[in-house]
């Protein structure tokens, strides 16, 4: 996730950020789609604000129609950001709220144009499933990469569940963690939960396998990839799913 820089407005920031999101995306339409549904907005309502027909929000995310242009992608953005803004600005505030936690104790936080699987998720990464293998077909829509020393230093129960970003159907990924049960202890007593929950640093103890499958939350331990060779295997999964090409 991109972070604002200071002293940029929360609004002007998030809809930059669609704008790349959707300019960028390998399939324009799967990452419309996917933000107008994070924003929980209808085709109908969308088409409504931006004065043109339901059928034309409908072909851009099919892709019957040709791939929209910076224009009307801005004017598509600026209609969810009016519509959010006259439910409340719910969205907005959930990013600037995330923005808080910058530097801390989210390393790196991504949404999915497309979901994929747990245990694929899983095997991308080099991490065992040790608790609810049952669950491995559960769609994973992001991740977020979180320091666990910092987190239990600094994060609120409340900022605690900014984790989660903009779906609680993502992986928390719990880095440096120096006792085999802490990241479950505290997804036990979080009112969200995630659809999947990794370790890194220590593996998983009894206790904590215990509590994935009381919340029936698949989880799993990262056995040999160092800090940089997780994170670089975490973006080249995002940048395979979004169709960007690395080098």
């Amino acid at each position: 996730m991109a972070f604002r820089p200071p002293g940029e407005d929360p609004k002007e920031f998030l809809s930059k950020m669609i704008v790349g999101d959707v300019v960028m995306a390998h399939r324009p339409g799967d990452a419309m789609k996917k933000w107008r549904e994070l924003f929980h907005i209808t085709q109908a309502e969308l088409a409504k604000k931006m004065g043109v027909s339901p059928s034309v929000i409908s072909d851009y995310e099919s892709g019957r129609r040709k791939s929209p242009g910076t224009k009307f992608v801005k004017k598509w953005v600026r209609a969810l950001l009016a519509i959010d803004e006259e439910r409340g600005g719910r969205l907005i505030m959930e990013l600037s709220r995330l923005e808080r936690l910058r530097g801390n104790a989210i390393l790196d936080m991504r949404e999915f144009p497309r979901p994929v699987s747990a245990g694929d998720f899983c095997e991308t990464i080099g991490a065992e499933i040790v608790a609810c293998r049952e669950e491995a077909g559960r769609p994973i829509y992001g991740y977020t990469l979180i320091d666990s020393i910092r987190a239990i230093e600094s994060l609120s129960g409340w900022e605690f569940l900014q984790i989660f970003g903009l779906t609680t159907e993502r992986a928390l990924i719990f880095t440096r963690v120096k006792h085999g049960r802490s990241p479950m202890v505290a997804v036990r007593i979080s009112m969200l939960k995630p659809g999947l929950v990794v370790m890194h640093g220590a593996r998983p103890d009894d206790l904590a396998v215990r509590l994935a499958e009381l919340e029936k939350i698949p989880l799993a331990y990262v056995r040999e990839l160092g800090f940089e060779e997780l994170l670089g295997a975490l973006r080249a999964l995002y940048a395979r799913l979004a169709g960007i090409k690395t080098v």
